[in-house]
């Protein structure tokens, strides 16, 4: 896995950003940092294109975001933060709090939720079902 590869913007089409890495390619999953005018744009790889470009799905409005752009590689996917201090707080989906009560400081984080594991399809095992059965 890269890790702080340093890449450049190469197209931005809406929320689509595609981004050119001279070494090693991010995996597919793994959060990319931008700083764009005083802002972090979290980028997610959703695709591998060959030719040494990742095609990504940009987490907050490309308004602005011009090709040739540097691009880092954080080596892992995007986190959220997690534990008792985030009970009722509304956080984006980049773990950021947008209730506008203060920073969410907590000492745990893990994957984003919207992309677990699922067990193999080996493990699952049928079950029989009629109308009014509750499972």
């Amino acid at each position: 896995m890269a890790r702080n590869s340093i890449g450049t913007v190469t197209q931005v089409i809406g929320a689509v950003v595609d981004v050119h890495f001279e070494g090693e390619l991010p995996a597919i999953l793994s959060a990319l940092h931008l700083n764009d005018s005083g802002r972090t744009l979290v980028l997610e790889v959703a695709q591998q294109l060959g030719e040494n470009v990742v095609r990504t799905i940009a987490m907050d409005t490309t308004d602005g975001l011009v090709r040739g752009a540097e691009v880092v590689d954080t080596g892992s996917p995007i986190m959220m933060p997690v534990g008792p201090e985030t009970l009722g707080r509304i956080l984006n989906v980049i773990g950021e709090p947008v209730d506008e009560r203060g920073p969410v400081v907590t000492h745990r984080a893990c994957r984003s939720t919207g992309r677990r594991r699922h067990s193999p399809i080996s493990r699952l095992r049928p079950k029989s079902w009629s109308p009014g059965s509750r499972s």
